[in-house]
């Protein structure tokens, strides 16, 4: 799998602690992380087996092909082989062992033996961490100041914090940034290592439900934690203030039913089949990858989750995601939503109607409907695979939705059918890019402010204006840069600068950009910021005519080879 970051997200300042935690290992803990591995090691079992099932059943179980009419020689069974160095005494007379001869056994001292290591990832883990720190630790004498340590993860109440879903090397994680925007200085705080290929990323601030000691210490009822939808089937949710965290705060779903990575021949196996039977969709879970996530600012207990078994479900954070029923009745997703016929790309809440929910898919339709009434909702026949929607902030009733195609469509919710087979045109149609438009966001501080980003590898900002004249809304690109991360496939604009923008691509770099060193950018919307109460930092330009855009300093780049 190529290198890629695949999603950011943004979290404003003020939000993180000054000094994160480290992870703790307590028996709390412990108890909670041995049941989530044996979880993992029963799958490592079944998946053997399955698999093994599996290639025979497609004619590639290579330990038996060509074997089934050999016979074999029970004279020659290793088991009955004797070294004939082992079976001579020193005068090479043979030695003849006595069958009725136990004391070789130990038979006495056998209630007696230590109990044998458990086997297993997790197996010894309380005993590499059975000290809290190197100070009670008898067994370090020469103890270490954490002094330094300690201020080098202190984050300033005027920092942003950056989370990049990035994958290098067929590794996945989580690498949290630091960005000290009056310094312009940028570089990684910590990372969170993940199980899968991670395909979406939602901050939110409630404290999800779950028995892990690392979860809200401060019991304020509002924390600092990202949820991740990877190809996997569950959602993880993370904490952001701890470091060097091994597991989840919490993960919604089930990893004990639906085994998304056993592979499930398709077919009689007397063909080779490259597609796998896809799983029957459930009511309390996903059963197959995680593609959108979106939390509910008012209700801020909701979480909504877009997936590619064709589902939208609604979780409920404050409820204890551990199934506590044999058929998971006790908790799981609280609402299902079957409103599409092909996989769900991507969904969001509406933050003026905190009850409505918008979604987009690859049946090439985009639905609206309320969370408390599914079936009445309205929706559009676009033509095309959505890749990215969003609501317009500064209108109830309007969204954006970027397609496979290149085009980004502006629609009012209240000239929607309830009929897809209904026309239904767009107020304004933006040929956005060559190629899919595959990255979209709304700027939140500036009315009419928008970003765009393509496998082109630009990120486009347009500016779209009301003529007073026609009724009708007047779009304008305001600038286009090649930020150098690749084929664009997250923008997001900073909660906090008017603006400034992080964007990732193929490339797995991550870079932010500051759109208002752009002379362009600052006169088309300098009305509509002092509007907006917003003030400009001024910045002079830098040497290499990369004013404005701020990355990580890295050694030699490397290939620029794509898929």
């Amino acid at each position: 799998m190529s290198s890629l970051v695949s999603s950011v997200a943004w979290v404003r300042r003020g939000v993180s602690v000054r000094h994160p935690s480290k992870y703790v290992l307590d028996d709390k803990e412990l108890e909670r992380v041995s049941g989530l591995a044996r979880i993992e090691l029963e799958d490592a079992r079944v998946e053997l087996q399955r698999a093994h099932e599996a290639a025979k059943s497609m004619g590639k179980g290579a330990e038996t092909e060509g074997m089934e009419d050999v016979e074999v020689d029970p004279d020659d069974d290793e088991a009955n082989w004797v070294d004939d160095d082992e079976a001579m005494d020193v005068d090479g007379a043979p030695v003849v062992e006595d069958k009725d001869d136990l004391s070789k056994y130990n038979m006495d001292n056998y209630d007696d033996d230590a109990e044998p290591d458990a086997i297993g990832p997790f197996s010894n883990i309380k005993g590499l961490t059975y000290y809290k720190d190197n100070e009670e630790d008898p067994y370090i004498t020469l103890k270490e100041e954490d002094d330094n340590e300690r201020e080098d993860l202190e984050i300033f109440p005027t920092d942003n914090v950056l989370v990049v879903a990035k994958t290098e090397d067929e590794i996945s994680q989580l690498d949290i940034y630091v960005y000290e925007e009056s310094q312009d200085n940028l570089y990684v705080h910590h990372d969170l290592m993940l199980p899968n290929f991670p395909l979406c990323l939602e901050w939110l601030d409630f404290p999800p439900a779950s028995s892990s000691s690392n979860n809200d210490p401060s019991n304020s009822g509002f924390g600092n934690y990202i949820a991740v939808g990877t190809l996997d089937p569950e959602i993880e949710i993370w904490s952001l203030d701890v470091v060097e965290a091994m597991y989840p705060n919490t993960v919604l779903g089930r990893p004990d039913i639906t085994k998304a990575h056993i592979p499930v021949p398709s077919g009689s196996g007397k063909k080779k089949k490259k597609k796998m039977r896809s799983r029957t969709t459930e009511k309390a879970y996903h059963v197959d990858a995680v593609l959108g996530l979106s939390w509910n600012k008012v209700q801020r207990n909701l979480l909504a989750s877009a997936s590619a078994d064709k589902t939208v479900k609604l979780w409920d954070l404050s409820r204890d995601p551990s199934m506590n029923g044999e058929d998971g009745s006790d908790a799981g997703a609280i609402r299902s939503f079957d409103v599409h016929k092909d996989k769900v790309q991507a969904v969001q809440w509406n933050e003026k109607n905190p009850s409505v929910l918008l979604t987009g898919s690859y049946d090439r339709t985009v639905r609206t409907f309320d969370s408390r009434s599914p079936d009445a909702g309205v929706g559009a026949f676009l033509g095309s695979d959505v890749e990215a929607l969003r609501w317009d902030p500064w209108e109830e009733a309007g969204f954006y939705v970027s397609l496979e195609n290149g085009l980004v469509l502006n629609y009012d919710v209240r000239n929607l059918p309830s009929n897809l087979e209904t026309p239904s045109p767009a107020r304004f149609t933006l040929s956005a890019h060559d190629g899919a438009a595959s990255a979209l966001d709304v700027n939140p501080h500036i009315r009419g402010c928008i970003a765009t980003g393509g496998t082109d590898k630009l990120v486009k900002v347009w500016n779209v204006a009301d003529d007073d004249s026609t009724g009708k809304k007047n779009v304008t690109l305001v600038t286009s840069r090649d930020l150098g991360v690749g084929k664009v496939f997250s923008v997001v604009f900073s909660p906090d600068d008017p603006l400034t923008l992080a964007a990732g691509g193929s490339k797995a770099k991550m870079q932010i950009w500051d759109v208002a060193a752009n002379f362009g950018a600052r006169k088309a919307f300098g009305a509509k910021l002092k509007e907006a109460g917003k003030v400009l930092r001024e910045r002079e330009e830098k040497e290499g005519g990369h004013s404005g855009v701020v990355g990580l300093a890295s050694d030699d780049e490397g290939s620029d080879e794509e898929d």
